[in-house]
């Protein structure tokens, strides 16, 4: 069991360094832990370092990473001593003395389910083995593991330093100690956990993207502008962003991604609107692209 007298000695694994493995790195990092991060060649790997060192120096410039000496936090040191625990390269045998290893590669079944199964030989026999989907079956992407029984999703959201969920998905198999173990991780970076059944888009993603889809197709209807839309769920139900605005942060073309494999699990709710089909086709991705429901040129 990881408390919060091994975290700082401990070594997570992320593989994969886009948005969402950087911001999983950032977080263990934040908490104390040494963390291996792996990517597919070394120039993305010193790619990825530098979002992270990027992020971990804005953090501390706001006085939101804790300081090496138990001083009042915000100083370089906070980060310089972060950046320190970083080891980012290409090499995957490094991810062997990790307790808890992360896949966060793009939400493709093929790409994870193969990554995976190339990761778990490297690992200890006690390690954890962690997905970071956010709708693909956990069970799913278990068939080709040798320790189906340590292994489970961990759907972190963006951006991850700042978000407060982290939702543990529990497959078939996955062992009691091991899900206690993973919501341990999570409580000590300073995060709450919900657990679910592994079932189509969990919890999370299957009410986010009903939502948001609704709001597009709102939007496709001429019922109200994007702007009148997000502020009927920010006033209305206190949601702290509206569902377009969000959809262009987690990006247009994820979000279509997630709605065609829950169409075809669970039906025509989740049928991608029209207009986000277009939208993706000519490369409005959202923040990413500096367009989306909203311009971020």
């Amino acid at each position: 069991m990881t408390d919060d007298a091994t975290i700082g000695v401990a070594t997570v694994g992320v593989v994969g360094g886009g948005a969402m493995g950087a911001g999983i790195a950032h977080a263990f990092l934040a908490a104390g832990a040494l963390v291996v991060l792996v990517e597919a060649d070394d120039a993305r790997a010193a790619a990825a370092a530098a979002a992270i060192e990027a992020s971990l120096r804005r953090a501390a410039e706001r006085g939101h990473l804790p300081s090496p000496d138990a001083g009042p936090p915000g100083g370089p040191d906070d980060a310089d001593d972060a950046i320190a625990r970083l080891d980012a390269s290409s090499d995957r045998e490094r991810l062997r003395a990790a307790r808890l290893v992360i896949e966060a590669v793009p939400e493709d079944l093929t790409l994870k389910a193969a990554l995976l199964a190339e990761v778990e030989p490297v690992l200890a026999a006690d390690a954890i083995l962690a997905t970071n989907t956010s709708s693909i079956s956990v069970d799913s992407l278990s068939v080709g593991l040798a320790r189906p029984e340590r292994f489970l999703g961990m759907h972190f959201f963006n951006p991850v330093p700042a978000s407060a969920l982290v939702e543990l998905v529990r497959g078939r198999t996955t062992d009691d100690a091991v899900l206690d173990e993973a919501r341990a991780w999570v409580e000590r970076i300073g995060k709450e956990t919900i657990v679910v059944a592994d079932s189509p888009g969990f919890a999370s993603s299957r009410l986010g993207v009903a939502i948001g889809l609704e709001a597009i197709r709102m939007l496709e209807e001429g019922v109200a502008t994007a702007d009148d839309i997000d502020a009927a769920m920010v006033l209305g139900y206190r949601f702290p962003m509206g569902p377009l605005r969000l959809t262009d942060l987690v990006g247009l073309d994820v979000r279509l991604g997630i709605a065609e494999y829950l169409h075809t699990q669970l039906g025509d709710r989740f049928a991608p609107p029209r207009l986000l089909r277009d939208m993706v086709a000519r490369g409005d991705l959202g923040k990413k692209a500096g367009k989306g429901f909203y311009d971020w040129a």
